[in-house]
């Protein structure tokens, strides 16, 4: 997919773009409360952003737990645009971002919906599942080394 571009997001000049696209998937599609999705973490995080065609179709935010632990939250890829491996690309570019920063792990509480999407790509899951805005989520958890 040539015409896809992703690059960490400028804060705060991307932010509303970012936000748009979570949005769009997490309050519109899925029916998440606003105050659960905007959680005051954004300007502590770094956030990327996926373009396609030069519009902006995906977005995931990485917040350091230590040094070493990247936490993946709020992955999101606009309806029009899934299906094309964005998602994908968005997490191997996560994997490597963790990797130049010296993180030895990634962890996430992914949906279940998309659970085997993480395990595909190295995630294992941990523990019980769980409800988190209303959503039946699990905690996953990818070593880098």
């Amino acid at each position: 997919m040539d015409d896809l571009i992703i690059r960490v997001a400028t804060l705060p000049d991307d932010l509303p773009q970012v936000h748009q696209i979570r949005y769009l998937v997490f309050q519109v599609e899925q029916g998440v409360d606003p105050a659960l999705e905007f959680d005051g973490e954004d300007q502590r995080s770094t956030h990327l952003l996926a373009y396609l065609s030069e519009k902006p179709v995906g977005t995931t935010r990485i917040r350091w737990l230590t040094p070493q632990i990247a936490k993946v939250e709020r992955v999101a890829v606009l309806p029009e645009a899934r299906g094309k491996g964005i998602g994908q690309r968005l997490m191997e570019y996560t994997f490597n971002f963790a990797i130049a920063k010296q993180a030895t792990e990634v962890c996430m509480n992914a949906q279940q919906s998309v659970q085997g999407f993480y395990q595909r790509l190295g995630f294992q899951p941990e523990g019980t599942p769980f409800e988190e805005a209303g959503i039946s989520h699990i905690k996953m958890k990818k070593s880098l080394r």
